[in-house]
């Protein structure tokens, strides 16, 4: 494995880099000025510069399990997405946050199936997930609905940062809930005052939301 990711190094130094080059060092002398923070889910089934199909520069990312959001914590303890929030709102003054989750996640089956007892961490973490499950054991269409809430608990709990929803009264920013069904190319999009997830391109109906969603 270690040779093949070495190859690929390679293949990136030899092929790759050099029909970007003049972009990236135009980015070292001006600085990174991206649009966009995107939220999403480390699953290794999500490419999120090439589901939006961005260039180097356009888009700050950051990953983690279930593309979760913690609450605002004023003591500020170690969580690299609430860092990554606000250097993006504060320092990158982006304007538009997008939180995007995808059927078939892991964390959201693990408020179901548990987590590893070796894993208190990612036990904790999907606790973030837990005010949208739904009780018993859901499948197929009731867990798309227990993702889709979860997106929208994300997005909630997102605007609730004083320095998100200041530049959000302002006008400056704007927050989006996506929803990506990986196996149809399709990405859902919330519709807070439907309450909904809708297909922009109208192809796909709306999907509302599970009552008591945010």
């Amino acid at each position: 494995m270690a040779r093949d990711l070495h190859e690929r190094l390679k293949h990136f130094r030899e092929h790759t880099f050099p029909r970007h080059e003049r972009e990236y060092r135009k980015l070292m002398a001006a600085g990174q000025h991206p649009g966009t923070l995107l939220i999403s889910c480390a699953d290794s089934r999500i490419l999120p510069h090439v589901l939006l199909e961005a260039e180097p520069g356009e888009l700050f990312s950051v990953r983690n399990v279930g593309n979760l959001v913690p609450p605002y914590d004023d003591n500020a303890g170690y969580s690299s997405t609430a860092a990554a929030i606000e250097y993006a709102v504060l320092v990158l003054r982006v304007r538009d946050i997008v939180v995007c989750g995808h059927g078939h996640c892991g964390a959201i089956h693990a408020l179901y199936q548990g987590a590893p007892k070796e894993a208190p961490h990612l036990a904790q973490w999907v606790r973030l997930a837990r005010e949208g499950a739904l009780s018993g054991a859901p499948d197929g269409r009731k867990m798309r609905s227990v993702e889709q809430h979860s997106v929208a608990l994300q997005v909630e709990r997102l605007s609730r940062y004083p320095m998100v929803r200041e530049r959000v009264e302002r006008g400056e920013l704007a927050i989006h809930g996506w929803y990506y069904v990986i196996e149809d190319g399709v990405v859902l999009v919330l519709d807070a005052a439907r309450r909904a997830f809708v297909d922009p391109a109208g192809e796909v109906p709306a999907e509302p939301l599970a009552p008591g969603a945010p």
